[in-house]
Parts: structure tokens; sequence; C-alpha cells
């Protein structure tokens, strides 16, 4: 008996179609055999895990009376509103730490009943304030 490895007895012979089941599209073919996502939501963990935040510098007695008397002053002048660069920390919603952020503006108004710092685009909390200048 005579090997035959070159397929010619069925090389002609016309592609088997189902009766009952339609062609799969090439798309939906390709999908089978895209990649997937074993583990969901893994590489945002990942992403979030290496986002760097800072911790907060706790301020001394010096600096903390620097700042209140910045306010005071700022409190004073608050009717002419004028330009101060304030630079804070921004707690991070989603872990610990946080950034500092410096913010600059015309002073729009001291809220002492709400402990908030109001500049044209941010409400800055007193508490957090790290340094004051007035441009």
């Amino acid at each position: 008996m005579k090997e035959r490895d070159d397929y010619s007895d069925i090389i002609k012979m016309p592609h088997p179609t189902s009766k009952k089941h339609p062609r799969m599209s090439s798309y939906d073919r390709a999908a089978q055999f895209s990649p997937f996502a074993a583990l969901k939501g893994y590489d945002e963990g990942l992403c979030e895990t290496a986002r760097f935040t800072r911790e907060r510098i706790i301020l001394d007695e010096e600096n903390k009376a620097a700042i209140n008397e910045k306010l005071l002053l700022l409190k004073e002048e608050e009717h002419e509103h004028p330009q101060v660069r304030v630079t804070y920390f921004l707690p991070d919603a989603r872990k610990a730490g946080g950034e500092y952020v410096t913010a600059e503006g015309e002073l729009k108004r001291l809220d002492a009943y709400r402990q908030k710092l109001i500049l044209p685009e941010n409400e800055i909390p007193i508490e957090e304030i790290f340094s004051i200048e007035i441009l």
C-alpha cells in the first residue's frame, strides 16, 4: 500500500458547511484567540500602587505662628483683595499621603466659619496650609 502525504484525495472536495449553524464571521473567529485579562483590575491596581504620594509635613510652632500672622494680615486687607501664593497639602482620595500644591491668585475672602482661604479657583482649608506669600 502506498502512503499518501499530499492529501490529493481530499484537496478538491468542497468545504463542509452546516445547514443548522451559520458560518462564523472572521471578526468573531479572531476574537476566540485574542488575549484576555485573567485578573480583572490587576493592571489598574498595579498602577495605583505605583503612584507616588508624599507624607504630610508637620509644622513646628514657629511656622504655625508665621502662617497665623499672615492670615491675620490677610483678614485685615481682605477688602483690598491682595495677590497671594499659597502652598498647601492636598490629601489623596485613594491612599495615604497626598501632594503639595501651590495656588496663586487674588484673595476673594477668608472664611473664618468654614476655615477656608478662598481664591478665584480654589478653596483651601486653613489647616492644610504649608506657606503663604503676599505678593
